[in-house]
């Protein structure tokens, strides 16, 4: 028997103690996951819904802010009243969590909370409802305005509901929509989400692809 030859390594044992061959692997490793990533096309961008008009509002500050602030930037629009009895509670609750999912996008997004009840949902008063939520002064805005102004937005604007409701025993209600409303940089109604999990994650899905695409546009630009 050769000893010499069992002792000999494999042709393939040599090539891998070369460095070459290592260095040609691991750019080739590496690399291709990145150029799958560079190169992935985008899904198609959400219809456009509809097209807000511009507005111009009041936030907790006291300060005008509409849609010429908002240019730039996708955001997410609720409704709400702070003498709610009935879902603002919950809806505020869930806003709380979407703040929280999106924080890693920074100031690059925003959440609108805008007050269907607006002769009592002051200033002042949504600032410290804004504070009690814990609200990113800087990512979710609470306005406020003239009853007239805030019905158009909602009804002629946004196309939902808005009217006041008895509920007996000094309480009342106004009706308003529970949904979110997700609005692109160019003021444009995208999509329109209802707040149980299945939605919310959808939710997240979209912005985040709307985000992407902005980022991708900017790149290129």
């Amino acid at each position: 028997m050769n000893t010499k030859s069992l002792s000999a390594p494999h042709p393939f044992q040599k090539l891998l103690m070369k460095w070459w061959f290592w260095l040609i692997f691991c750019s080739f490793f590496f690399a291709v996951p990145i150029l799958r990533s560079i190169n992935r096309e985008l899904p198609a961008p959400l219809p456009v819904l509809y097209t807000l008009p511009e507005f111009e509002l009041m936030d907790e500050n006291s300060k005008v802010f509409g849609s010429k602030d908002l240019k730039g930037k996708p955001y997410l629009v609720n409704f709400h009243f702070t003498s709610c009895p009935t879902i603002c509670k919950d809806i505020m609750r869930k806003t709380q969590r979407i703040q929280k999912r999106i924080r890693g996008l920074g100031q690059k997004v925003q959440i609108i909370s805008i007050t269907v009840d607006p002769d009592r949902d002051t200033p002042q008063k949504l600032f410290e409802h804004a504070r009690s939520l814990r609200a990113n002064p800087f990512v979710w805005k609470f306005l406020t305005g003239s009853k007239e102004k805030i019905k158009s937005l909602v009804v002629d604007g946004f196309k939902s509901a808005m009217g006041d409701k008895e509920l007996g025993e000094n309480l009342y209600d106004i009706t308003h929509s529970s949904k979110v409303f997700l609005v692109d940089a160019e003021g444009e109604i995208r999509s329109i989400y209802s707040m149980d999990k299945k939605d919310i994650n959808r939710m997240m899905i979209d912005l985040g692809l709307i985000v992407n695409r902005m980022i991708h546009i900017e790149k290129g630009a």
